[in-house]
């Protein structure tokens, strides 16, 4: 396949674009990273940028950055789907979020692009706590936020990119929606006590409030729509809505997904978390 037209991964360096483009180049299909450093470089911000990133290329692995979930993302979406529909490319694969108001609204912009869509709707990534900001807080020792005992059924990125290999690559998955989850419920408590155990150190799990959280947030001084983002997560998304399995990664793979304990365990094994 390596005289077929590239695959455009935007988000190419991200948590799943990454992932994606070490399977899709292992297998001999070229790819596109579609970054601010890539070439041609994509910038979301920089409308001018999406066509150079859009020539030539068979289709198209949409992560929106900083999220989905970000007021406006869905516009954009839509802007950027007519745009690749109008250049010839089709085939479109869109990184959605469960329980996000503004993604749900991304998933019918894409469907009404007339492109051949596909649509990974995900749960929380566990790998939020070796790739994100909680590292620094599970090293010290202590993981503090705003959220109770509600369950989240935190998936792998690895089955997310093993998912986004197959709807790229493998026919019938056209006009498919697939919710990807892990195969149990963990609160965040929970999440943190595996981490725990996996590395063999004391971690603590400590509920905070919401104004607590927010200033924990601004002493960090992150970039506005990411602070604007943790609070979206911690205080609307997590409220149970998402408290449920699926089985998106039985229907898209034929096998079970990966399980919170082994990420802990393969993760505390390239030593992320030990000081």
């Amino acid at each position: 396949m390596t005289d077929t037209k590239p695959i455009l991964i935007l988000g190419g360096t991200g948590k799943t674009g990454r992932r994606l483009a070490e399977r899709l180049t292992a297998r001999a299909i070229p790819v596109r990273i579609g970054s601010r450093y890539g070439t041609p470089l994509f910038d979301w911000e920089a409308p001018a940028s999406w066509a150079p990133a859009l020539e030539g290329v068979s289709a198209v692995y949409i992560s929106y950055y900083p999220d989905i979930a970000v007021p406006g993302a869905a516009e954009v979406i839509d802007a950027f789907t007519r745009l690749a529909v109008e250049h010839g490319v089709r085939r479109l694969v869109l990184l959605s979020g469960r329980g996000e108001h503004e993604a749900q609204r991304a998933e019918e912009m894409l469907k009404a692009s007339g492109a051949d869509w596909t649509i990974l709707r995900c749960a929380w990534f566990s790998q939020n706590f070796s790739e994100g900001f909680l590292v620094e807080p599970l090293l010290a020792g202590e993981v503090a936020l705003p959220v109770g005992p509600v369950g989240e059924p935190f998936v792998d990125a690895d089955d997310i990119a093993d998912a986004a290999e197959a709807v790229l690559t493998e026919p019938g998955h056209v006009g498919q929606l697939y919710e990807l989850t892990g195969p149990r419920l963990l609160s965040f408590a929970d999440a943190v006590a595996e981490i725990a155990k996996a590395v063999g150190r004391d971690i603590r799990f400590v509920r905070i409030s919401h104004d607590e959280f927010a200033a924990a947030v601004a002493s960090q001084e992150l970039p506005s729509e990411i602070v604007w983002l943790l609070d979206e997560l911690f205080t609307q998304v997590l409220d149970g809505r998402n408290e449920s399995l699926t089985d998106g990664i039985q229907r898209v793979l034929g096998r079970a997904p990966k399980d919170f304990s082994a990420y802990a365990t393969e993760t505390a094994a390239g030593r992320i978390w030990s000081n």
